[in-house]
């Protein structure tokens, strides 16, 4: 059990050496779960981080709020943004926003971590969601976007979808700290989805998603409860068997002879 939460120099210290263990996690209950099964970083929405509960729940976490580019804005956006992220507790912001922008945070001292091979949000730019840097060119082009990185000032970049012998060389050559998610083990860390663990994604499953539980069918099973204790309570309702007389409060029969009498002649 960790008693202190990793810093950018430990992570640093740790590359190459182990494998660490990464989850995005959108609620205070899935955060505490990642805290307690020991997993070393946590991407989160960023009004999860500025929830003062969160570090409660999550004290050892090394926790990185993310947000597409375009729902904050410009360069000035970001500094502001990631400031108010930072005093709200985070230990690094995550930024698929230009290199410019990464550098204006980087010379503010704010970790970022930056993003190459399938980005979401530039995904038009490589074809959609499949596969990035399976020719040569588009290999070379990763390791470019990673050495810009690396020059704005970024420790650490997510390297998504990318063929694993791709990622493998990438991360034996940077400095940067590499995230895996669907780009194999050469990297320093694995990435997934708590939805995706945890069977709540009813949508379609990447390739790289791994289902350790089935929450959906538990919540169907529970929604299907639900529907049943209201039917049950309509029904009770409907019969006067509610309330019954454990539900209701009386009035003592002095008070309500005084009560009535006064009623009564109003």
């Amino acid at each position: 059990m960790r008693k202190n939460r990793p810093t950018v120099a430990d992570l640093r210290a740790i590359k190459g050496k182990k494998q660490l263990t990464m989850l995005r996690v959108l609620t205070l209950e899935e955060a505490e779960a990642a805290e307690k099964a020991g997993i070393d970083i946590v991407s989160v929405p960023p009004e999860l981080c500025l929830d003062p509960r969160y570090r409660e729940v999550a004290p050892t976490l090394f926790t990185m709020p993310g947000e597409n580019f375009f729902e904050i804005g410009t360069s000035d956006d970001f500094v502001r943004w990631a400031f108010k992220m930072y005093k709200g507790g985070a230990d690094a912001v995550y930024c698929s926003a230009s290199y410019a922008t990464v550098k204006r945070m980087a010379d503010e001292a704010i970790p970022v971590i930056g993003h190459v091979g399938l980005i979401p949000s530039r995904r038009t730019w490589t074809g959609g969601f499949k596969a990035v840097g399976k020719t040569a060119q588009s290999a070379l082009e990763i390791w470019e976007a990673v050495k810009q990185l690396e020059k704005a000032g970024a420790f650490g970049a997510e390297i998504e979808v990318v063929p694993v012998e791709v990622a493998e060389a990438i991360s034996k050559r940077t400095s940067l700290v590499m995230l895996s998610m669907g780009a194999g083990t050469g990297c320093d860390a694995q990435y997934l989805f708590a939805e995706d663990i945890l069977g709540t994604n009813r949508g379609h499953m990447p390739r790289h998603s791994k289902v350790y539980r089935n929450f959906a069918a538990e919540y169907d099973r529970l929604q299907q409860e639900r529907i049943a204790a209201f039917k049950e309570y309509v029904a009770d309702v409907e019969s006067n068997a509610y309330p019954e007389e454990k539900h209701i409060v009386r009035m003592a029969p002095d008070e309500l002879k005084t009560f009535m009498d006064k009623i009564d002649r109003a």
